[in-house]
């Protein structure tokens, strides 16, 4: 599985037995750009984000900022957040910018990963801008 289909994964599958956010559906859930694969099932629901990665955070023995930091989002799931791996994630996604500037990547990789969430029926809190 690829790094952004684990994300999404560990995202979505914690939210598959859960009350969908607001009660409703969200019609056109597609694949996202840049070619990355995505959950075998599409989520046929909204999903909110904050309260599933809230959790995992309160799960791990460190300060994690999942809404700011493409690592801490990582290591809150526990998928590997090494640079290596964030350069495979950026190859997933499309990036096309210097893997060698790891600040502007990671400032990339979270902004893309959070806009995938919301275009996969993730609900965002609202000072997360995608």
């Amino acid at each position: 599985m690829s790094i952004f289909g684990k994300i999404m994964s560990a995202i979505f599958g914690h939210a598959a037995g859960a009350t969908p956010a607001g009660g409703g559906t969200t019609a056109g859930a597609g694949a996202p750009a840049g070619g990355a694969a995505t959950p075998s099932a599409a989520p046929a629901q909204t999903v909110d984000v904050a309260p599933i990665l809230d959790k995992a955070v309160a799960a791990h023995h460190e300060k994690l900022e999942w809404r700011t930091s493409i690592v801490d989002l990582m290591k809150a799931l526990d998928i590997d957040s090494s640079l290596a791996a964030r350069k495979e994630l950026a190859k997933e996604l499309g990036y096309t910018g210097d893997t060698n500037d790891s600040a502007s990547m990671n400032v990339w990789l979270h902004k893309q990963v959070m806009a995938k969430h919301a275009a996969n029926g993730g609900k965002l809190p609202p000072e997360i801008k995608h």
